[in-house]
């Protein structure tokens, strides 16, 4: 826990970005593997750098309250192995958090980022690794685990928890069988769209659901009507039931 106080005093105290006190705790680690972890909540922020540290990690933790206080301080302070941002009850998806996980992720190109969130929505983690996090750890898993995610994503891997990837298989066999009857004239993309217009479902909903713009989504409409040579959504849908009534017709 000496090297996280340290360190803490070293980016959060001394407004010149030369530590005040720590400075000896800096050096005698000199070579040592850093973790930055980014919590805008302090007591959350210590707890949690004492704890990895306490079961260790294997390396010393730089806890700061946003990433604006580390650019202030990048230039005198360690290289980092990893980054853990913890958005706590935010989600991937709220507004600024995805833009800021890609800044961040496309800034320390070399330095995995790892998201530490209370959700395990399956559509949170895929958002979260599709804007360039290198892992995705729910509160809900123990301090061990954490560690363990954290050492991973700094020796190369991606951590996901074992319930999301099972979602996600049942995810993709149920797709597949909701898309087929659609796959032979639409894109996938096309086909994901159509069949949530099939089930009546606002363009919103749809981007939100897709993780798309709603922009994108009014393309892909406009497109899929040009295919159907349908002139409305509603004739859209009646069109894509007559498919999948065909289909089944066909696997009869």
């Amino acid at each position: 826990m000496g090297s996280t106080v340290g360190l803490h005093n070293h980016v959060s105290t001394s407004q010149s970005g030369v530590p005040s006190s720590g400075t000896e705790n800096v050096h005698e680690q000199a070579g040592k593997q850093y973790l930055l972890m980014l919590d805008g909540r302090a007591l959350d922020r210590e707890c949690l750098a004492s704890a990895l540290e306490d079961h260790e990690l294997g390396m010393a933790v730089v806890a700061m309250g946003s990433i604006e206080e580390w650019r202030l301080r990048k230039g005198s302070a360690p290289p980092l192995a990893a980054i853990l941002f913890n958005l706590g009850g935010r989600k991937v998806t709220d507004h600024g958090i995805a833009d800021e996980i890609r800044h961040i992720s496309s800034e320390f190109k070399a330095v995995p980022v790892v998201i530490l969130a209370d959700t395990e929505d399956l559509a949170q983690i895929l958002t979260a690794l599709e804007c360039g996090a290198r892992g995705y750890i729910p509160t809900s898993v123990g301090i061990d685990v954490c560690v363990e995610a954290i050492n991973l994503a700094a020796a190369g891997g991606i951590f996901v928890p074992a319930s999301s990837v099972l979602s996600m298989r049942h995810l993709i066999n149920s797709g597949s069988c909701d898309t087929r009857p659609l796959t032979g004239m639409f894109t996938l993309r096309q086909a994901e769209v159509a069949q949530a217009l099939r089930r009546g479902k606002a363009n919103k909903i749809i981007a939100y659901e897709l993780n798309l713009r709603e922009s994108t989504v009014k393309v892909h409409i406009r497109n899929i009507m040009k295919k159907l040579k349908a002139t409305n959504r509603t004739e859209v849908a009646y069109k894509v039931n007559d498919l999948f009534a065909e289909g089944a017709l066909a696997e009869e």
